[in-house]
């Protein structure tokens, strides 16, 4: 569908003046939307898997650890797919306000992508470069959106997502290194094209959600606050949006439809979209993409 198609729809959640701000800016901040119950749970469902990971020492396909990790201070960077190692978050995934809210902004027909949950923890959580979603898993469309959801206060210290406004209606950006390897970021003399200046970073109290669309540039900050800061992430796409290449996070619920019904024709965007590596193999996460530890260790092989 394109955003007139959406915008005809009558809502379920969001106001005519948000969906029309989403699609002109290419995000939006949902303050405080979740219920307590649901921040209490998630908060639980992530304790657990942080205790979890204290008995991990390297870092593999489920785990992506920060340097200094330790079963007596466990400084997990990445869990990937999330939602199919806890039942709490595909249930919030799939269950809550947030399919509704989705559906709001790529119409009627919508499927779940993939999950993560990344952190920043106290005094040192990595940054996240300037980057566009789209080129690491490409589809027919640019329906996918991700949305975040902070399940505590995220304050401007503690690295909340930075989003260059507008950004998604223009260029798609090279996210290859010189020696042509992917490092999921924009090249050096591409952040002199945008204007980083003008970035929103989308704090928020516990309980809200920020959504932004596959094309939009964004990235944040070192967490510089004593506070940790988990950010869950759930990617959504419109039913008639289809993935060009494998999926880099592969999920059990990968193409579930969770509103509405799939597709029986796919919706092509005539616009170009880059195409990544063969992700068959997997990937830990963009933290190891963006430093090139990938291609380090393959160099010292």
């Amino acid at each position: 569908m394109t955003p007139e198609d959406v915008l005809a729809i009558e809502p379920k959640v969001l106001s005519q003046a948000q969906r029309e701000s989403y699609f002109q800016d290419g995000f939006l901040l949902l303050e405080k939307v979740l219920s307590d119950e649901w921040i209490m749970r998630l908060r639980q469902a992530t304790n657990e898997m942080v205790d979890e990971s204290r008995s991990i020492s390297e870092s593999d396909e489920k785990w992506d650890l920060e340097d200094g990790h330790s079963t007596d201070d466990p400084r997990l960077r990445r869990l990937s797919s999330p939602n199919d190692h806890h039942p709490t978050y595909w249930e919030f995934a799939s269950q809550s306000i947030v399919p509704d809210i989705v559906a709001d902004l790529v119409g009627p027909n919508v499927k779940f992508h993939h999950s993560k949950l990344n952190f920043k923890w106290a005094r040192g959580g990595e940054e996240v470069k300037w980057h566009q979603d789209i080129g690491f898993w490409p589809h027919t469309n640019y329906s996918p959106l991700t949305v975040g959801t902070y399940m505590y206060d995220c304050n401007v210290d503690q690295g909340p997502v930075g989003m260059i406004p507008g950004s998604h209606a223009g260029e798609l950006f090279h996210q290859y290194n010189d020696r042509d390897e992917w490092i999921g970021c924009l090249k050096a003399e591409d952040e002199t094209k945008i204007d980083t200046g003008g970035a929103v970073y989308l704090d928020g109290p516990a309980g809200s959600l920020t959504l932004h669309n596959c094309r939009m540039i964004h990235g944040s900050k070192p967490n510089r606050s004593d506070k940790g800061r988990p950010l869950l992430l759930n990617i959504y796409a419109a039913a008639d949006a289809l993935p060009y290449t494998h999926n880099p996070l592969q999920s059990k619920h990968m193409e579930t439809i969770i509103r509405g019904e799939r597709a029986r024709w796919a919706h092509h965007d005539p616009r170009p979209c880059l195409m990544p590596p063969d992700w068959s193999g997997g990937y830990t996460s963009i933290f190891a993409l963006q430093q090139e530890e990938d291609w380090d260790e393959e160099a010292a092989q």
